[in-house]
């Protein structure tokens, strides 16, 4: 099953996503810029277009995908649908002490003092080949955290999916040569 997209849909559809991503500054704190995705979400049309968008980011390995893992919490809302699409199963990583079950963890350095994300010990199997979805790539430590938990769970990364990548904070370079897609650049 295609998932790609005709190249002038696609591009109409990334200036339509672009104008629906607000640019807020001073949020969280002065001098941060923020990219708040709840324009794109709110409207029905731009919501679609994301997800079709996101399917067609990855459309040349579709087939092989066994798993979407989104990282929490922004990741859940292109993660669920891009899994009901390709008709796979999806995998929450979350923040420690938000799932029931035993769980594997991977710990990683923030700008001031340390994180860590978590799995449910069975939700991944060995081999199972995943793509790792969240909204934002900035700095890479949360992404590359979320793809050691899924190695460490026994899964391959066949790719990292984002909607939004933060260019001049080089969150791509703490992937390594993991495939990255990301729809929009700022």
């Amino acid at each position: 099953m295609s998932h790609a997209l005709d190249p002038k849909i696609a591009a109409a559809g990334l200036d339509m996503l672009r104008e629906h991503v607000a640019a807020v500054p001073d949020f969280p704190k002065e001098g941060i810029l923020f990219r708040d995705i709840t324009p794109a979400l709110s409207d029905p049309t731009c919501l679609k277009t994301a997800v079709d968008l996101h399917l067609d980011a990855v459309s040349d390995i579709a087939g092989q995908i066994d798993m979407i893992v989104g990282i929490e919490s922004r990741g859940f809302l292109f993660g669920m649908p891009l899994a009901a699409r390709l008709g796979v199963g999806f995998v929450p990583v979350r923040k420690p002490g938000k799932l029931p079950r035993p769980v594997i963890e991977e710990r990683y350095a923030l700008e001031y003092g340390e994180d860590a994300l978590q799995v449910h010990t069975d939700d991944l199997k060995s081999g199972q080949r995943v793509l790792v979805v969240d909204d934002l790539l900035a700095t890479g430590g949360t992404a590359s955290a979320a793809c050691a938990l899924v190695e460490k769970a026994g899964a391959t990364v066949l790719g990292c999916l984002f909607l939004i990548e933060l260019e001049a904070l080089g969150g791509r370079a703490k992937l390594g040569d993991r495939r990255i897609n990301a729809l929009i650049g700022y």
